[in-house]
């Protein structure tokens, strides 16, 4: 079943839903502020960890406002 990724457009909040692909198109709500939301596109950054521990993304620099290379201090 695919997970779809929503941003609420009053609020902002994103959130994800698991829904049959028959669902696909069906309105959702914000679980904050239950208003409209709108599905956006999901994306992945393909992540490893190391012998050492650290979780570094396997594609460079997973977050374009971020300048480290490892992913355990990211706060999003």
């Amino acid at each position: 079943m695919p997970l779809y990724e929503y941003v609420c457009s009053k609020c902002g909040f994103r959130f994800e839903l698991l829904r049959p692909i028959s669902q696909s198109s069906d309105e959702a709500s914000c679980p904050r502020c239950q208003n409209s939301a709108e599905r956006v596109l999901s994306t992945f950054t393909p992540l490893s960890k190391g012998g050492n521990g650290v979780t570094t993304s396997l594609v460079g620099n997973p977050c374009s406002g971020c300048s480290t290379t490892s992913c355990d201090s990211c706060s999003l």
